[in-house]
């Protein structure tokens, strides 16, 4: 008996033993990180994404999910999620398909405060983490690419372009790219309306979420139906960076950040999983008010030994327009019946083609009918059956594949120019002299250079010009517009995008009695667009809208005018530095105040560098029953 009494005190005394002996380490570890001062180290902020959230309140973490935090207060005290971390690895509660021991669910905070503390395991058993560890090996990740999808206006989260991250495994090659896995950041929406989405997206109406899927899925969403060049920038991250970076990733898969259209987007948070991978690198705080995918892309390209090389992708759309320059009207005519299934390949007058005339329509009708396939638009029930045909009647020529070669543009999207502007100029308007500064925070219009950005593809927010005129006293807002999107995409036999435009703000309206007031301004409409080819070099398109206007303001009678009416237009690029775009339109406004209202823009761009370029604007405009003239020289410098 006294044998057994001696043995149940052992069994009760052990756990408080053990317990207490726990404490005893934990307050040890405690200790010595706050003697390291490690809750104010960079690597430890940069685990828990803390950002100064006002100059006059601190720093706290931009993540908004409670289960990210340890202690109740550790979104705003690095410390106290320190010390609740390290409390928490003591942990030995086991892992299951739905939960993880602390010491698993946050590894990448796991392994940094082992090695800042270095960590006893037989006082802190370490945890064996076979999800993570069995995940991490299906990766098996060698090195780190960062890809940026070239901007796409039709999809509302994709007007600015788009990064992710790609993890490429040891034995990649380019034949096994796409099998990769990829890391992204985006919305957690379905929304297909680009207005609504920015809106919400200004004030984080949407959750953001990380996620890590296969590659190829990305690619097939980027480039075969969103029309979108991709471009790969390979990183020099080193094998324990790496290792880093994917523990990150891991701890970041359920938690949930709001998403902000501006800051806290896509390209923003992947800045952040490189600054875990790479503690020092300078990456996020230039990016306090907004974060323009090409900009981070561009920050990333400009650090010292961090970019390996750049691989340029082109869309499936870019190798077909490449074709379609090529082939005579026959051929095209033939390439697109196949496409959509009009003729098959055994049809006479593809068989009468030339071998090497037969492999290029087939070639072009296989591609078109995949890309038709794949956007939806041919949902045949023997599409597949009909592709399977063009490639083996193409498996049949004895010629080799002519896929032509794409060139790669000369500009890298992180080469072209800076995505915020300011303009000085000075002009004329009915006899009156006049000085004008335009500031535009971002991004691009369509007179800006092209080089490195989609041609055709104008996105401006909180884009505004102040005027100062002659014998004047002050300095008066000529025009304030938060949104201005005017999206361009020429029309052929074998695609037919519908262009639009919008813009929404204030701006001035010479009224009946000749006054100017600020009115509110909704604008915009559809449109078709149309390559010239014969003009200028096929660096020019001319474009048709029906455009619709509101303007509201107390000045008018009616305190709105509704109008309607078209606008046509010639943009061109008649060389590398000079551009040119010429506009009419004429609206009727037929409701509320009864007026009409034309105008006549001829606006030309000159470039001087990369970052600088002139402005020459001739304008003569209508408003009720008055006319003008007007004419400006401005100087415009990127930043």
């Amino acid at each position: 008996m006294p044998g057994r009494r001696i043995l149940l005190l052992i069994l009760l005394w052990f756990p408080c033993a053990v317990f207490a002996t726990g404490n005893a380490y934990l307050e040890e570890l405690i200790q010595r990180a706050r003697q390291e001062n490690l809750s104010q180290r960079a690597e430890w902020l940069n685990l828990l994404h803390y950002k100064p959230y006002a100059y006059w309140f601190g720093s706290r973490s931009l993540a908004d999910d409670p289960g990210f935090f340890n202690a109740p207060d550790g979104r705003n005290d690095a410390a106290a999620e320190l010390e609740a971390t390290l409390a928490a690895f003591f942990s030995t509660a086991e892992e299951t398909d739905k939960t993880q021991n602390p010491q698993c669910r946050f590894i990448a905070r796991y392994q940094w405060l082992k090695q800042e503390l270095r960590f006893d395991p037989a006082r802190l058993p370490p945890q064996p983490c076979k999800r993570f560890y069995q995940w991490r090996a299906s990766l098996d990740p060698h090195e780190i690419t960062l890809v940026f999808p070239a901007a796409y206006l039709n999809n509302p989260a994709s007007m600015y372009g788009h990064t992710l991250l790609r993890i490429d495994a040891r034995d990649q090659d380019e034949k096994t790219r796409l099998l990769a896995y990829s890391i992204s950041y985006a919305a957690g929406t379905a929304e297909t309306s680009g207005l609504i989405f920015a809106v919400k997206g200004l004030f984080g109406g949407y959750p953001g979420v990380f996620a890590i899927t296969p590659y190829y899925l990305k690619v097939r969403e980027y480039s075969d139906i969103e029309n979108r060049d991709v471009w790969e920038y390979q990183l020099t991250l080193t094998q324990e960076e790496i290792d880093r970076l994917v523990m990150h990733a891991w701890e970041l898969g359920p938690t949930r950040f709001d998403y902000y259209f501006f800051d806290e987007n896509c390209a923003y948070h992947l800045l952040s999983l490189l600054e875990v991978a790479r503690p020092g690198l300078p990456l996020t705080d230039r990016f306090r008010w907004w974060a323009i995918p090409s900009d981070t892309v561009r920050a990333v390209a400009d650090q010292p030994g961090l970019l390996k090389r750049v691989v340029y992708r082109p869309a499936s759309v870019t190798i077909m327009q490449e074709r379609l320059k090529h082939l005579p009207a026959t051929e095209r005519e033939l390439a697109r019946d196949l496409g959509k299934q009009k003729i098959d390949a055994n049809d006479s007058r593809v068989r009468a083609l030339p071998a090497v005339d037969q492999a290029e329509a087939l070639e072009l009708g296989y591609e078109y009918a995949a890309y038709e396939s794949a956007t939806g638009r041919n949902k045949a029930p023997d599409a597949a059956a009909h592709m399977r045909e063009l490639l083996l009647a193409r498996s049949r020529l004895p010629v080799p594949p002519q896929k032509p070669e794409i060139p790669v543009p000369a500009v890298r999207p992180d080469e072209g120019h800076k995505t915020s502007r300011i303009g000085i100029g000075a002009g004329s308007r009915d006899g009156r002299r006049f000085g004008e500064i335009h500031l535009r925070p971002t991004y691009h219009d369509l007179l800006d250079q092209d080089a490195g950005y989609t041609r055709g593809a104008q996105i401006q927010f909180f884009d505004m010009r102040f005027r100062h005129y002659q014998d004047d006293d002050g300095l008066r807002l000529e025009d304030f517009k938060p949104l201005d999107i005017f999206s361009l995409s020429p029309r052929n036999d074998f695609f037919s995008p519908v262009s639009w435009k919008i813009n929404v703000g204030w701006t001035r309206k010479r009224l009946a009695d000749g006054a100017e007031p600020l009115v509110f301004r909704l604008h915009g409409g559809p449109g078709l667009a149309y390559a010239a080819p014969k003009l200028f070099g096929n660096n020019a398109v001319y474009y048709g809208f029906l455009e619709v206007a509101l303007d509201a303001s107390q000045r008018f009678e009616s305190n709105y005018t509704l109008g309607a009416g078209p606008a046509i237009g010639l943009l061109a690029d008649v060389t590398g530095r000079w551009g040119v775009h010429l506009q009419a339109r004429s609206l009727r406004y037929g409701l509320g105040d009864d007026h009409w209202a034309r105008e006549l823009v001829l606006e030309q761009r000159y470039a001087l560098g990369r970052q600088s370029a002139l402005r020459l604007n001739l304008s003569r405009k209508q408003e009720f029953r008055d006319y003008w003239n007007s004419g400006q020289l401005s100087l415009y410098l990127y930043f």
